[in-house]
């Protein structure tokens, strides 16, 4: 039963693997030197953002009939993976908000976030799992596995991922949920 989690919390993981929030996640934690604030900003930043992508995509799920549904997520899961195999990269000159840590952590992972490939994710695995709660802490907790060690180890750690295999792996989990969707449908 804890299917939605599992697949939601792996697809996110990996899929963050050298995004631009976890740049972001990187120049935070360099700038501000303070990780628990910073981590506590991620989570509520993803918890908001992403339960609103996952209510997103359970109106979707709903607008939509099945097969109109089935394929718009098989080829949007095809076109993420595609989208991951690009590397991002985190504008040298984008403004932090200043003063509080968690503040600006919150806000700039929040608006990182939206139209990024794991909040589009979350759109999808709402649509294709019931568990709306599963989905929603299923893709905190990937952002979380994704970020929380740059924060804590900062560029050391960054620097010795392997960001190109990683983003290869994570074009093959999207292209593998594309393909299932596809062929066996969303339910």
């Amino acid at each position: 039963m804890l299917q939605a989690l599992f697949v939601s919390a792996g697809t996110v993981a990996l899929a963050e693997i050298g995004d631009k929030t976890q740049l972001l996640a990187l120049l935070l934690a360099a700038r501000f030197r303070r990780p628990w604030p910073i981590v506590a900003g991620i989570l509520v930043a993803t918890l908001l953002n992403h339960a609103l992508a996952g209510w997103l995509g359970t109106l979707v799920a709903h607008w939509l009939t099945p097969t109109v549904l089935r394929w718009v997520v098989a080829v949007s899961f095809i076109a993420i993976a595609l989208w991951t195999l690009k590397p991002d990269k985190l504008e040298e000159d984008a403004p932090l908000p200043g003063g509080n840590v968690f503040a600006a952590t919150v806000v700039a992972f929040f608006l990182a976030e939206i139209g990024d490939k794991t909040q589009v994710a979350t759109v999808l695995l709402a649509t294709r799992f019931d568990a709306l709660w599963q989905v929603v802490a299923g893709t905190t907790l990937g952002m979380l596995l994704a970020n929380v060690p740059v924060v804590a180890f900062g560029s050391r750690f960054a620097q010795r991922l392997p960001l190109r295999a990683a983003r290869m792996v994570a074009a093959l989990v999207f292209l593998v949920l594309g393909l299932w969707a596809a062929v066996f449908g969303i339910g």
